[in-house]
């Protein structure tokens, strides 16, 4: 692991500029046989490899551009409790029982972030605590309903509803009626967790190569792989590519639809004006459909994210583009300079919840984690580990929600989202 080479490095952006450690890994040249083949270097498929290490697995990794330059590397850094969609909906949508089976899931997913944090001595600034409020009057009730279903049915304490007055003494943010604070929930530094799990899945003994995109694979009594440069005869083929699966995997890539979201970063802010916009430092969140996410980093900049696009395309000026919707929150912020602005691609599905599948004996792909995934795509490779060494339940426990393929599969699905999209955006802004 050495430095990395100054043309090719990691998207601009706060997290880049502020990462606590350079690795560079080889790219894949060559023939290389290994038990379990990995696509993508971000939290899914590093977790994968170090997990598979941890089971005595050989592991190659491969990743396209650098570890860590997708969505890992680039998302709000929030850790949530539960799954993507609220309790109250799953138990709609899959039945009390497996909907409890995915709360313990979801529990289980910050504790194995904090446990590999700790274990493998990752500094990313992690922190308690997420504040999560109403932007309609309407949402009140909800959020208050929630807490005492979480408490009465699932036992879970650590969620309380703060009444306007009180949150009022939490955060300068404008226009919000009420909010749900989950004791439980952390955020951290999303690039340098993402690097420190490289390190620990490397320092295991996983073989993980950058700037080795995946061409194309085919199966028979092993799986081959193969990349501009090399090609991987393995056992086993973890899809890992979320996001950025594109045309790899048919039988997958009709069940996300990839969309961008973006993010800034303010210069640092002094210490009274932080504590004013959030008192805690705690990460929040609105109930938004095109949600706004925001926290403070170690520097006290304010990094906040939000709107969506849903073509490759960027804003041609991404600060500007997320700022209007930060200075509807915190006027207060109208002079702060905004330091950098980037975005990302993630993958969604029609129901956000994350798609868990095995596509034939040999190949097991987790994705569509739909803005969730620090912790469940943590959680994923985990899981992706346990089923390949032949102990599936867990696994199927989240392979077993429905997740349906987008109408038009991967042709046809862009329309169709974006006319929902806008559908959704218009009433949030009507209320």
């Amino acid at each position: 692991m050495q430095a990395p080479n100054q043309d090719s490095t990691h998207p601009n952006s706060w997290y880049a500029a502020s990462a606590n450690q350079q690795l560079e890994f080889p790219r894949l040249r060559g023939r290389a046989r290994t038990d379990v083949c990995v696509i993508g270097g971000g939290y899914t498929g590093l977790s994968a490899a170090l997990h598979l290490r941890q089971r005595g697995y050989e592991v190659t990794l491969l990743e396209a551009n650098r570890i860590g330059w997708g969505a890992s590397g680039r998302n709000g850094g929030h850790v949530g409790t539960g799954q993507r969609v609220d309790q109250a909906s799953l138990e709609q949508m899959v039945g009390l029982e497996h909907a409890r089976a995915l709360w313990d899931l979801g529990l289980e997913a910050v504790e194995l972030v904090c446990e590999l944090i700790e274990r493998h001595a990752i500094d990313c600034e992690l922190k308690q605590g997420n504040l999560h409020v109403a932007a309609k009057a309407s949402e009140r009730a909800g959020l208050a309903e929630e807490a005492e279903h979480l408490e009465k049915t699932y036992g879970y304490s650590q969620a309380r509803y703060v009444p306007p007055e009180e949150l009022a003494q939490m955060t300068s943010g404008q226009g919000f009626h009420g909010g749900l604070l989950d004791m439980g929930a952390r955020h951290l530094h999303p690039l340098n967790y993402a690097l420190g799990l490289a390190r620990a899945a490397a320092e295991a003994g996983a073989q993980l190569h950058e700037e080795s995109r995946v061409l194309s694979y085919s199966e028979g009594e092993r799986v081959s792989v193969r990349t501009e440069h090399g090609e991987v005869d393995a056992q086993y083929l973890v899809l890992a590519c979320n996001g950025y699966l594109e045309s790899l995997e048919p039988r997958a890539a009709g069940r996300i639809m990839p969309i961008n979201n973006f993010m800034l970063a303010t210069e640092p802010l002094d210490e009274a004006l932080a504590r004013r916009l959030i008192r805690d430092d705690v990460s929040m969140s609105d109930s938004l459909f095109v949600i706004n996410y925001w926290k403070l980093s170690a520097d006290n900049r304010m990094l906040f994210g939000g709107g969506e696009s849903y073509t490759r395309k960027f804003p041609a000026d991404i600060g500007s583009f997320v700022r209007k919707r930060m200075l509807r929150i915190y006027p207060e912020l109208a002079d702060t300079r905004i330091d950098y602005g980037w975005g990302g691609t993630l993958a969604i599905t029609l129901n956000r919840m994350p798609d868990f599948a095995r596509l034939s004996q040999q190949v097991f792909c987790a994705q569509g984690f739909s803005g969730h995934g620090v912790p469940t795509a943590t959680l994923a490779g985990k899981l992706l580990a346990e089923a390949v060494s032949g102990s599936a339940e867990r696994f199927d426990v989240m392979a077993r929600v429905p997740t349906p393929r987008f109408p038009g599969g991967t042709l046809l699905r862009w329309p169709g989202l974006v006319a929902g999209m806008l559908f959704f955006s218009l009433r949030d802004k009507l209320g």
